[in-house]
């Protein structure tokens, strides 16, 4: 804890003093232009990858960088893709999986989630990926679910009426992303494939 409270030390005698116009606009304005789904490990940080500024990304990050299929009733994933499309109007949504997900790692190699019950529960939402993929074998194994989670999770997406309406008025493009830890690359995978199951 001692480490973050320097970090927010060093942020107001650092940079926020070099950044107070952004801040200043950004205290009154938000208008990020990209919706960004990215797994919740600490390896990944979307400004960083991407270099943006504060107030240019609305950020969803979940274990997996997974997007349930819509569903009645209201989630957190839910209402967060319905705000950055519907309010905030963003005009891309990237999905980026990434090398060495814990999440698709544990799902490749079927180990053992008893002890962790909602993690093996929310992973239930790549089940179709896991199943196209049922071929591979060890790493390749693990590399191939991570493409094929990302455009199930784009498929998953389109589902959201948010979503679905602004594709249909072109408004809106879906981009799949895998970013590579060791090598700091990301590779476009594209959209989601029209005929893709929901995970």
């Amino acid at each position: 804890m001692h480490d973050l409270i320097e970090g927010v030390a060093q942020f107001r005698r650092e940079v926020y003093p070099a950044k107070a116009e952004l801040f200043a606009r950004l205290a009154t304005a938000h208008r990020p232009r990209t919706l960004f789904i990215s797994c919740s490990d600490a390896r990944v940080v979307p400004e960083l990858i991407t270099q943006s500024e504060p107030g240019e990304l609305f950020v969803i990050r979940t274990a997996g960088n997974l997007v349930p299929a819509h569903a009645p009733g209201t989630d957190g994933v839910a209402a967060s893709i319905e705000y950055a499309v519907a309010v905030l109007g963003v005009s891309d949504i990237v999905v980026c999986g990434h090398s060495a997900c814990g999440a698709m790692t544990a799902l490749a190699e079927r180990h053992d989630l008893s002890a962790a019950p909602a993690v093996a529960e929310w992973l239930r939402h790549a089940d179709a990926s896991v199943a196209r993929t049922g071929g591979a074998q060890d790493a390749q194994r693990v590399d191939a679910l991570v493409r094929e989670n990302v455009l199930a999770q784009l498929a998953n997406l389109a589902t959201h009426p948010s979503v679905a309406r602004a594709l249909a008025s072109g408004s809106l493009t879906l981009r799949g992303w895998v970013y590579d830890i060791g090598a700091g690359g990301v590779e476009e995978l594209g959209a989601a494939r029209p005929d893709s199951p929901a995970a």
